[in-house]
């Protein structure tokens, strides 16, 4: 058996699966397209799914792929063990209702003994228990003897989820020998031990399960296959981790080489090895295809990955950014099956170092905070310190960006639990809080579309040369499913055989208009398709009753397109002007194109000045007052990559793509609509530039009459601010300097003056003292104070008391504000400010909480102040 490279396996796998007719496809993003149903790509079949379920036609009845995947459920045992890992890669070959067991079982057994030269007697079959047809072809057609095959049950050799399409399996397993089992005599097939290893599914779809449980035989079966790229080279390269294939150890050299340290010396820090070199990997190819840091969905899951193993790499000794440098050896090892990466190389590692950056910040304070926590030992929910608080738990994620796993990680290196019921508690009502301001998705509506479509030819778009054409209504589809007629005063949607109308893509929204016949009329409200190209009309019908098969004409409403195309068009110059300001490794994260105006997020570490932002905005302008010609010109996507085309960053595209092209100012991948001159845009004006997530920027911006509108809106704005100061709008920053001077000095003698009643209520307050426990206790209120006011009265009193705990409240507009100070001696005999303070505004309706020494919280119910101080006295009576 030959020792093959993991990259050389991929291609033979590839490469014969084409020698059999099968198309080959590059791998699928990670971030599934139109299936709401996963976070990231999991499976070899996933990206196939509309293919097997019908809902989409397959580019060829045979399909071979090597698909990227990304697994996170077992993270935390990444590491801890040879065999785990977040990032995998799965080849296989697939069936449309083509060939079925015969050919999927022969061509299996030829590519591991033929290709791969695997030893017959090193390799098992297994087949469902009841699938003796799977057992004739395997023995009597492709030659296995029948002692090498096992049958098996249900819970290992069926395939199904639910009801649907299912079906039995056979699996191929390579025997490593004795000295890799257990040493139970019934050591075999299946048991759990390291002797055999199942290397290649093939799953045979011929039944769709009902809802009764019974099996109903499939008239076009399917075949779905699954190997585990990383497990067949181990068997290939004679291995027993996949930290020690050929690819995957480059980076765990690297990952050593790194830290200085040799793997293999030491369990703990080989742990930590494995850890970086797993999740980089993951992190190089979700930010290669386009996903980007955040604190929800596939976004956290990038982060979460990023920062264990940032962690880890600190754990190792490794100070400072690494992880955007260890980029380049992930990328070296893959760029040839995977030229993105490459092309990607400088934003990887751009965005990978923002995110080492911003996550040093966060450890630093939040390791500082934890063990706070921990050496204080005075935790709400600690029994025997073994249980941590959840709501301190929370406090960390939510306060301090402090990830929950590694607190948990931590912990648990200290023998520690995590309140996991608390810190769930508090995050299922942060949840409450964001649905309350989220929109409900349309996905079962979605659903409807795609099954009431799945046998309909795609759309014919001639929208780009024309707005208004006769067409056919091939399918009309209400919330019940695909109907015959549309009536009057119903909504629905229509489907063309060809239409003008622009269907929501690329960031640009869909064409508004009208769909007329004879005596009917309906108002489009939008327009979308299918991910196969079938286009949708939502439609509102004013007037007749549409028909399936009927001719109307389709009008897309001029005004609003042209402002979209107009927006659209500036997108791509603005898009040009980042880069030329900054550099061509800013690229696009994402766009909103409509009528109004446009919106556009770009990647980038810093907020733009606002003398960057005017030089950014002249430079579109000035492309505008050139009247520079837009063409556009469809080409191989190679071909258009040469030229310098610009692809948008996680953006998939056909192996023919369309080309806008600006001058030799702007050139791009894009399929949206445009003007045919620059001057069409009129002007552009940038609205506001923000932050939205982590490296990411965003500007709106407008155009043309959208310009004037804003200039409309501003100076309203400048005449009203003008009239209410009393000057004339060209006086407005003089007037405004004079009025804030006025106004600080007026805030410097109220806080004067404010300080002066604070320091003479002082005296009153401390002799008010009370000895309680031995521990001389004040509390005092002195509305309008400062917090500034009250901590120098707090200071005052730690001074000249030493042992001593004090309490003062202030309100002022309407909010409480509470301070709370200790000495050393004090502390000792078990008083601490943070947690006096927060149950004291807990009775104001508010929190908070601090250090053992000094602590500030706030209320929101003043009418409860002197109820709050009273509690102190009660809290400090009932301290041990």
């Amino acid at each position: 058996m030959e020792k093959l490279g993991l990259n050389e396996i991929r291609e033979k796998y590839l490469s014969f699966f084409e020698s059999k007719g099968h198309l080959r496809l590059p791998s699928f993003s990670l971030v599934p397209e139109n299936d709401p149903s996963l976070l990231l790509i999991n499976a070899g079949m996933a990206p196939l799914k509309p293919y097997f379920t019908g809902r989409q036609v397959p580019p060829k009845k045979r399909v071979t792929t090597c698909q990227k995947c990304i697994r996170t459920p077992d993270i935390e045992r990444v590491g801890k063990t040879a065999r785990h890992g977040t990032f995998f890669e799965m080849l296989g070959n697939f069936s449309f209702g083509d060939y079925f067991k015969n050919d999927a079982t022969k061509w299996a057994w030829e590519f591991v003994t033929k290709v791969l030269n695997m030893p017959v007697d090193k390799l098992w079959v297994t087949i469902y228990e009841d699938d003796d047809e799977a057992f004739d072809i395997w023995t009597k057609n492709v030659g296995v003897s029948p002692d090498r095959i096992v049958r098996m049950g249900k819970e290992d050799n069926f395939w199904e989820i639910g009801t649907g399409p299912c079906g039995p399996c056979s699996e191929i397993y390579f025997d490593r020998g004795p000295e890799h089992g257990c040493g139970s005599p019934d050591c075999k097939v299946g048991c759990e031990c390291d002797r055999y290893v199942e290397f290649w599914n093939l799953v045979f779809t011929q039944f769709e399960k009902q809802e009764d449980g019974t099996y109903k035989k499939l008239d076009h079966p399917n075949i779905d296959t699954g190997m585990g790229l990383e497990r067949i080279a181990c068997i290939m390269q004679g291995v027993l981790s996949l930290f020690d294939v050929d690819t995957i150890k480059s980076i765990r050299d690297k990952v050593c080489e790194m830290a200085g340290v040799e793997y293999g010396k030491d369990p703990q820090t080989d742990v930590s090895v494995r850890v970086v070199t797993d999740h980089i990997r993951s992190t190089v190819f979700l930010i290669s295809d386009g996903v980007n840091v955040s604190n929800e969905g596939r976004g956290y899951v990038l982060r979460r990955l990023l920062r264990r193993a940032a962690r880890h790499g600190k754990l190792l000794g490794i100070n400072g950014t690494f992880l955007y440098k260890l980029a380049d050896t992930v990328i070296d090892a893959s760029e040839k099956a995977y030229p993105v990466l490459e092309e990607n190389r400088e934003m990887i590692k751009s965005k990978i170092k923002n995110e080492e950056e911003r996550f040093a910040q966060t450890i630093d304070a939040g390791f500082s905070i934890l063990n706070s926590f921990l050496d204080d030992k005075l935790l709400d929910n600690m029994e025997k310190n073994t249980i941590f608080s959840g709501n301190d738990a929370f406090k960390l994620y939510d306060t301090y960006g402090f990830p929950i796993d590694l607190t948990r990680e931590i912990l648990a290196e200290r023998g520690i639990e995590i309140d996991e019921e608390g810190f769930n508690r508090e995050m299922e009502a942060q949840r409450q809080r964001a649905r309350a301001n989220a929109k409900m998705t349309e996905v079962g509506w979605e659903d409807t579309i795609a099954d009431a479509l799945s046998n309909v030819a795609p759309t014919d778009f001639v929208g780009y040369d024309s707005l208004e054409s006769e067409a056919k209504i091939i399918a009309i589809v209400t919330d019940a499913g695909s109907a015959k007629a549309l009536a009057e005063g119903n909504s629905g949607i229509l489907v063309l055989d060809k239409t003008p109308f622009y269907a929501e893509s690329g960031g640009q929204v869909g064409d508004v208009g009208k769909v007329c016949g004879e005596f009917t009329e309906a108002v489009v409200t939008d327009t979308k398709k299918t991910p196969d190209g079938k286009f949708y009309h939502i439609v509102e019908v004013k007037e007749g009753t549409f028909g399936v098969g009927e001719t109307v004409t389709a009008k897309v409403d001029i005004r609003t397109r042209r402002r979209t195309q107009a927006n659209h068009s500036a997108t791509h110059l603005l898009d040009s002007a980042l880069k030329n300001k900054f550099g061509r490794a800013v690229s696009q994260a994402g766009s909103l194109v409509n009528k109004d105006r446009l919106r556009f997020d770009f990647t980038l570490d810093r907020p733009v000045s606002n003398e960057e932002l005017a030089e950014i905005e002249a430079d579109v302008n000035r492309q505008i007052a050139m009247a520079v010609p837009v063409v556009w010109e469809t080409m191989p996507i190679d071909e258009a990559k040469n030229k310098g085309a610009v692809a948008v960053f996680g953006d998939k595209y056909g192996d023919v793509v369309r080309v806008v092209t600006m001058g030799d100012y702007s050139m791009e991948l894009c399929g949206g609509c445009h003007v045919g001159n620059t001057s069409e845009i009129g002007l552009f004006k940038i609205l506001s530039e923000t932050g939205v997530a982590a490296g990411v920027r965003r500007i709106e911006a407008v155009t043309g009459f959208g310009v004037l509108t804003e200039v409309y809106a501003m100076q309203e704005v400048l005449n009203t601010t003008a009239e209410a100061l009393k000057c004339a709008p060209k006086d407005l920053a003089k007037k405004a300097a004079i009025v804030m001077d006025e106004l600080k000095k007026a805030e410097a003698k109220i806080e004067g003056l404010n300080a002066k009643l604070a320091k003479s209520s002082e005296g009153d307050i401390l002799n008010s003292a009370r000895e309680i426990n031995g521990i001389t206790v004040v509390c005092g209120r002195i509305d309008g104070a400062t917090v500034d006011a009250l901590r120098k009265i707090g200071d005052d009193f730690k001074a000249q008391t030493p042992c001593g705990v004090i309490v003062l409240a202030s309100s002022d507009g309407g909010k409480a504000t509470f301070i709370a100070m200790a000495t050393k001696e004090a502390i000792a005999k078990g008083a601490h400010s943070g947690n006096i303070v927060r149950e004291a505004a807990k009775i104001a309706g508010g929190g908070g909480g601090g250090r053992p020494d000094s602590a500030q919280a706030g209320g929101k119910d003043v009418s409860k102040i002197d109820n709050a101080l009273a509690a102190v006295y009660k809290m400090m009576e009932e301290l041990n």
